[in-house]
C-alpha cells in the first residue's frame, strides 16, 4: 500500500488514518478495543448550534469540543508513567513526559534507550521508532507507517485546528486526521512547534481546576468572577508544591544546587513570559507583584525622572482605579495636567476626542486594553501609534485582556505593558512589567537593595541593567515558577481558541440576560471582551449578588474599582459576571433562571 502525496505536499489523510487504525487496532490490551468502538460523536456546527441560543438537551452546548478518549499506552500494560511511583525527578523542559516507564522499554535496548512520548498526547505528532516495539516488528504496514508520519513532521507547518473541529460523525478515531472544514479556514493557527494540537474539550478541561468541584450553599460552584480573578489549574498548583518541596532556594549568586534550580526556575518563567508577549530579549520582562504596582513603578521612576509641571497625561474614562491614582500623585506632586479620553454611550472610547487631546504637551497616554468594568476592547494599536506621533511614550494595562487574547508587545508597540498574574490562571502576588529594554536602562530603578546592584560603596552605587534594577529584594520566586506553569497551561489550549470559545460565550449569555425583564447591560461595545455589567431594576446590586450566590453563583457586586466609567453610565455599582474558558453555556443557563426568578 503506498501513501499518495496530494499538491501541499502532506500525505493522503485517508490513507493514513486506516494505517493509524490498523495500526492501533493491531496492538494487544483491552482498552484499545474499547477505544476502537467509541460512540461516534455529533458534528460540531457553529452556525447551527450557536445562531438559536445554543444548548443541547442537557444545557451544555452541542459538541463545543471533541470528547474524544485518550488513546490508550502503547506498551499495552496500562501501566502509566508516575513520579511517585517511579521515584524520577522532573524534567522541566517536557515535565508531562519525562518520568520513565518500564513498560515502553524495548526487550533490547538499554536504560539510554528509551521510546519517545506517545504522538497522541496532544504534544504533537512526534512517531514512535517502531522497530524499537518487539511485539509490532512483524506488522507488514509499520514501515509505511513510520515513514507517512515523519512525512508529517517533514512537511510545511499544519494550522493549529481551533475547537470544535475534531467532531465528525462516522468513525470517531484519530480526529486529528480528519481534514479542516472550511468554516474554519479563517481560524486557523499555527502552534509553536508547527504542528497540529488537537482542540480541547471543556468538561476535560474543568478537571484542571480543583476549585470547580467545591460547593457552596449546597450547591456547585459556578465561578463568573474572573474579572476579578482567575482560577488555578491543577497544573499550577502542583508545580509551586514542587517548587517548595525540591527547589526552594534564594536565587542568583550561591554555588549550590537548589539555588541554582530555584534560579533556573525563575528566570525560565521569565523566558515563558518572553515567549507569551513576543518581546524582543529576556531582559525586557520585570516581575513585580501585579500591574497596580508595575503602573506605579513607571509613575515613581520613569515619571519621576521625565516629567516636568505644565506636562500633560491622557488616560481614559474606562480606566481601572489602579492607571488614575498613581498619576493622580505625581500630578499633584509635579503640577501635571491629566486629561481623559471619553466613551460613548455604548461604552466605546472616542478616538476623534482622543486626537483632539494630543498635543506638544502630551508627555504620556497610559490606557487600558480592555475595560475591567464594561469588557470594551479597545483600539489599542491605532491609540499607541497616534500618541507615538504626538512624541508621548505610551503604557498599556494589559491586566483583562491577557487572559483572552493573544497579545504581541512588538506589533502594539507600547513603551511599557502590565499585567497580573492571579488574572490570568497563575497565583495573586506577581505580575509583570514589559518594558524596551533602552528604556527600561535609561530609567534610574525606585526601589533599592540587594539583587539589583553591580557593586555599593558608601559614597556611589552602580545598578544592574535591566530587569535586575527594577527587582531589589527577594523577589515573588515561587508564584513566579506558577506564572510560568500558567503559561504554559494557557500556551497549550492556544489563546486563539480561548478567545474564540469565550467569544461564543459572551454572545450566548448577552443574549439570555437581554431577555430578562428590568435588565440593563452597561457597556454594549461592538468589540467586547468576556464581561457583562448590569442593573436589575427593583433590585440593589448587592441584593442580586447574594441572591446569585445562594445558586452557587460567583459574580462580582461593586464599583469593581473604576468608579469613574460607572459614574458616566449614572450609576454606583453594577453586578458583573465575568466568564473564562472553564465556563459552560449550562452555568449561565442558570444565572439567567435566577435573575428570571428574582423580577417574578
Amino acid at each position: 500500500m503506498s501513501t499518495n502525496i496530494n499538491e501541499d505536499n502532506l500525505p493522503n489523510l485517508l490513507e493514513l488514518e486506516k494505517l493509524a487504525n490498523q495500526f492501533f487496532k493491531s496492538a494487544p490490551g483491552e482498552d484499545i478495543d474499547q477505544f476502537a468502538q467509541t460512540e461516534p460523536l455529533k458534528e460540531f456546527n457553529p452556525v447551527a448550534d450557536y445562531a438559536g441560543g445554543i444548548p443541547g438537551a442537557d444545557g451544555l452546548p452541542i459538541a463545543l469540543f471533541g470528547t474524544h478518549p485518550q488513546p490508550p499506552s502503547l506498551s499495552g500494560v496500562g501501566a502509566s508513567p508516575s513520579a511517585i511511583n517511579q521515584g524520577n525527578v522532573i524534567n522541566l523542559k517536557e515535565p508531562q513526559t519525562s518520568f520513565e516507564d518500564p513498560a515502553l522499554q524495548s526487550s533490547n535496548s538499554s536504560n539510554n534507550n528509551k521510546l519517545p512520548a506517545s504522538p497522541f498526547s496532544g504534544s504533537g505528532l512526534s512517531p514512535y521508532n517502531l522497530n524499537e516495539i518487539p511485539y509490532l516488528q512483524d506488522r507488514s504496514f509499520e514501515k509505511e507507517l513510520q515513514d507517512t508520519l515523519n512525512k508529517i513532521n517533514a512537511a510545511p507547518a499544519i494550522p493549529q485546528l481551533p475547537f470544535g473541529v475534531g467532531q465528525y460523525a462516522g468513525d470517531p478515531s484519530y480526529y486529528f486526521l480528519k481534514p479542516v472544514p472550511s468554516q474554519f479556514s479563517a481560524a486557523r493557527s499555527t502552534g509553536a512547534s508547527g504542528i497540529i494540537n488537537p482542540p480541547f474539550d471543556v468538561n476535560i478541561i474543568r478537571q484542571d481546576f480543583p476549585i470547580l468541584k467545591e460547593r457552596v450553599n449546597g450547591k456547585q460552584l459556578i465561578w463568573l468572577d474572573n474579572a476579578a480573578t482567575t482560577q488555578k489549574p491543577r497544573q499550577v498548583i502542583d508545580r509551586i508544591s514542587y517548587f517548595y518541596e525540591h527547589e526552594n532556594s534564594n536565587i542568583h549568586r550561591a554555588a549550590h544546587e537548589l539555588a541554582a534550580r530555584a534560579t533556573d526556575a525563575y528566570e525560565g518563567a521569565r523566558k515563558k513570559v518572553q515567549n507569551f508577549l513576543n518581546a524582543a530579549s529576556v531582559k525586557e520582562i520585570v516581575f513585580v507583584r501585579g500591574a497596580t504596582e508595575a503602573i506605579n513603578l513607571v509613575a515613581k521612576s520613569w515619571g519621576e525622572q521625565n516629567l516636568q509641571a505644565g506636562d500633560e497625561i491622557i488616560v481614559s474614562h474606562l480606566e481601572h482605579h489602579a492607571n488614575i491614582v498613581p498619576w493622580q500623585q505625581l500630578a499633584a506632586k509635579k503640577n501635571l495636567k491629566i486629561r481623559v479620553i471619553p466613551v460613548d454611550d455604548d461604552g466605546q472610547l472616542i478616538i476623534e476626542e482622543y486626537t483632539k487631546l494630543l498635543n506638544h504637551k502630551t508627555k504620556l497616554v497610559s490606557f487600558t486594553q480592555v475595560s475591567n468594568a464594561l469588557g470594551t476592547v479597545t483600539p489599542a494599536e491605532q491609540i499607541v501609534r497616534l500618541g507615538h506621533l504626538a512624541g508621548a511614550k505610551v503604557l498599556v494595562d494589559g491586566a483583562q485582556s491577557v487572559s483572552h487574547m493573544p497579545v504581541d508587545v512588538q506589533a502594539l508597540n507600547a513603551d511599557w505593558f502590565v499585567f497580573s498574574g492571579h488574572k490570568v490562571f497563575a497565583p495573586t502576588g506577581i505580575g509583570v512589567l514589559y518594558g524596551k529594554e533602552d528604556l527600561l536602562n535609561e530609567t534610574q530603578p525606585w526601589q533599592g537593595g540587594g539583587n539589583m546592584i553591580v557593586d555599593v560603596t558608601f559614597e556611589h552605587t552602580q545598578y544592574h541593567d535591566a530587569p535586575s534594577r527594577f527587582e531589589a529584594g527577594t523577589g515573588n520566586i515561587a508564584d513566579a515558577v506558577g506564572l510560568g506553569a500558567a503559561i504554559d497551561y494557557v500556551t497549550q489550549i492556544g489563546m486563539p481558541n480561548i478567545a474564540l470559545y469565550e467569544h461564543y460565550l459572551l454572545i450566548y449569555a448577552t443574549q439570555l440576560l437581554k431577555e430578562v425583564p428590568g435588565l440593563r447591560l452597561i457597556g454594549t461595545a461592538a468589540n467586547k471582551a468576556s464581561v457583562l455589567s448590569f442593573v436589575l431594576e427593583g433590585y440593589k446590586t448587592e441584593e442580586v449578588g447574594h441572591e446569585l450566590n445562594k445558586q452557587g453563583i460567583a459574580v462580582r457586586s461593586g464599583h469593581h474599582c473604576a468608579q469613574p466609567i460607572l459614574r458616566r453610565f449614572g450609576l454606583e455599582s453594577t453586578v458583573r459576571p465575568s466568564l473564562a474558558f472553564y465556563n459552560t453555556c449550562a452555568e449561565i443557563d442558570l444565572l439567567a433562571e435566577t435573575l428570571h426568578r428574582l423580577k417574578k
